[in-house]
Parts: structure tokens; sequence; C-alpha cells
């Protein structure tokens, strides 16, 4: 619905009150959590998931804990859970071949 993303759109550029990354990443959080906030919870769906899953999770990440990563990980049969040890919220390009290799490994 183009009106309706033109409207969120507009909101998340009338609050963001510059360019600098720290104030990117707060709307983006705040992105992220206004839509944690649905029916059925996305957390209570994991179980449904029926396909070979990769679990990626940064050990630096500050916000969200590994334990994030473990729990959701335990709830999707078969899962396996990839920890990059030098990550935070993003992949780093450095860990590509990693992740690829993760990936190819599913079954």
């Amino acid at each position: 619905d183009p009106v309706a993303a033109r409207a969120i759109a507009a909101r998340i550029w009338d609050r963001t009150p510059g360019t600098a990354p720290p104030v990117q990443m707060a709307n983006q959080m705040g992105m992220v959590f206004s839509r944690l906030d649905c029916k059925p919870r996305w957390r209570e769906r994991l179980p449904e998931i029926e396909v070979p899953t990769l679990v990626v999770h940064g050990r630096r990440d500050r916000f969200f804990p590994v334990g994030n990563g473990e729990a959701i990980a335990r709830e999707i049969s078969g899962a396996r859970l990839l920890v990059l040890k030098e990550a935070a919220t993003a992949i780093p390009d450095a860990a590509v071949g990693e992740v690829t290799e993760a990936m190819l490994t599913l079954g």
C-alpha cells in the first residue's frame, strides 16, 4: 500500500533529528519494536518453521544478548545457531564466508 508506506516514511523522517549513524540506529530499533507487538506473536510461531534454519547472532550485540539467539534456535526444530564472535547486530563482511559455509551445511 503506497499511501501507508509514505505515511510511515514521513513519520520516521519527521522524528529523525539528524543523519548520524546512532540516530539512524535508534530509528531502526524503534521500527523493529513497533512491529513486535503483533498477533499472533512472532515468537510463538517459531515452531511452525519446517525448513533448515540457521540462526546467526553476534557475540558483541549489546542490545540482544546471545541468549536470545540461543532461545530462538531452540524454538525452531533442528535449527543451527552460529555465533559470530566479532559481530554485533550486523553481519560484517569478514564473516560472509563463515555464514555462507554454515548455510551450505544445513540439511
